[in-house]
């Protein structure tokens, strides 16, 4: 059944753990257009973006560094800080450049040289080198923390509102979207852009379906050595059946690891970091030595356990990406499981098409049409990228995830040692843009 736009933001709970049908654009949820009369408690804004995360405080750079004003609604009291740390490839870090944080960035985390697989028994069955793969790849690990402060850092200092928890959304008769807030005050946005992750309420009001549980859950942590991390500037990969594992230096005292396990369901949700701790320990208790040791040196605080989800925006099923002149960016629109390492990568990519179309559209003497056809072209431009990118992460992980021994026993002894090739593997992270300024959106 259809909903009402107007108001199941408010009164239905977007719950996360339950699938819902993919709709189709042609039975959208019904919208209930309304009449805004002049309010004191109603604020006027160009552009709102909603969520203070990578994309919403990447395309409020972006659009910063074009010379368009915005602003952020982040539902939480201050920056995000929950994660660890993310991968990013070259194609993320262009985009850094481009929007001028990437040299603020890159001295605080190390260049990852290359990557090693492992077996479960601590056998090497293969190491690249990234460099010698592609001259032009740029891999490091990034602490979510730091990368959210250092965008927040070159934004002005009015651009973002904390503990600004979006309740509700309505058109308004002449296409602006009338936005209430929890605490119920209320905006009047020209252009809403949804960058508020995979439990999005307006990729929810604009008719997605709930991203999808892959099978697959993972833990994560962040290992602290306050002497000297001692491992070597690789990826390191540690395959098993139906459980693999990893790690990655960060920087000269951290490193980011991670444990992914099969589970046909999501199971009990556990928030006391002591007992993700236990329980990830006890998965990987018989391999190599050198995973538990990280795991040991993780403060409880820096270990989670997330399922990993994704959404396949099917044509002609999914939702378009924008309704008007709302629009969503990054995991509002196509969370995808991070065995690519493309999430943060793709969202960064989004903000600056994004911004760069938006920025042209709204210096328009007809706005209101340029803006709609923006996001129509931005879609046009984002989804061959992003679709089979959310595909193939999925079906990689599936791969990487079976459990029968002899198709495992195929994988290390031949598949990986002999066959698998990095370099085509690396070519999803060819992406280029241009520095952003003020001149280069007229």
């Amino acid at each position: 059944m259809a909903a009402n736009r107007s108001s199941f933001l408010g009164s239905t709970p977007f719950n996360f753990w339950h699938q819902s049908t993919v709709r189709s654009p042609k039975t959208r949820p019904n919208v209930r257009v309304s009449v805004v009369k002049s309010e004191s408690n109603v604020r006027k804004q160009d552009i709102v973006i909603v969520g203070g995360g990578i994309a919403g405080l990447a395309t409020a750079l972006s659009l910063h560094r074009l010379g368009v004003s915005s602003l952020v609604l982040e539902q939480a009291e201050s920056l995000r800080t929950t994660g660890t740390s993310l991968t990013l490839f070259k194609n993320g870090w262009r985009v850094l450049d481009a929007i001028g944080v990437a040299n603020d960035l890159r001295p605080q985390f190390l260049e990852i040289q290359g990557m090693v697989v492992k077996s479960e028994e601590g056998r090497e069955l293969r190491a690249f080198n990234f460099k010698q793969e592609d001259q032009s790849q740029e891999v490091r690990a990034v602490e979510r923390r730091v990368l959210l402060e250092t965008l927040s850092e070159k934004l002005p200092k009015d651009a973002l509102q904390f503990s600004s928890k979006l309740s509700n959304i309505e058109s308004t008769s002449n296409g602006d979207s009338l936005l209430h807030l929890v605490d119920g005050s209320k905006l009047l946005a020209k252009v809403v852009i949804g960058c508020d992750g995979i439990r999005s309420p307006v990729a929810k009001w604009m008719g997605f379906s709930e991203p999808k549980y892959s099978g697959h859950c993972a833990y994560r942590g962040l290992g602290f050595y306050p002497e000297g991390q001692p491992f070597g500037p690789n990826v390191n990969y540690i395959y098993g059946r139906g459980l693999r594992a990893g790690y990655v230096p960060v920087s000269p005292t951290k490193v980011y690891w991670f444990i992914c396990f099969n589970s046909p369901s999501l199971g009990p949700r556990i928030t006391d970091p002591a007992v993700l701790k236990k329980e990830a320990k006890k998965l990987v208790a018989k391999w190599p030595s050198e995973l538990m040791n990280i795991i040991e040196c993780s403060p409880d605080e820096t270990v989670s356990r997330t399922p990993l989800v994704d959404r396949w925006l099917w044509p002609g099923l999914s939702p378009a990406a924008s309704t008007g002149k709302v629009v969503v960016v990054g995991d509002a629109w196509h969370p995808m499981t991070p065995n690519l390492g493309q999430g943060a990568c793709c969202a960064l990519e989004d903000s600056v098409v994004l911004a760069t179309k938006l920025a042209k559209a709204i210096k328009s003497d007809n706005d209101d049409v340029e803006i709609e056809a923006a996001f129509r072209s931005f879609e046009s431009e984002r989804w061959p990228r992003v679709f089979p990118l959310t595909i193939r992460a999925n079906l990689v992980g599936s791969i990487l995830q079976w459990e029968n021994p002899v198709v495992c026993s195929v994988r290390n002894n031949i598949v990986l040692p002999k066959l698998v090739s990095l370099g085509p593997l690396l070519e999803h992270t060819n992406f280029t843009c241009d520095p952003l300024s003020a001149t280069s959106s007229n």
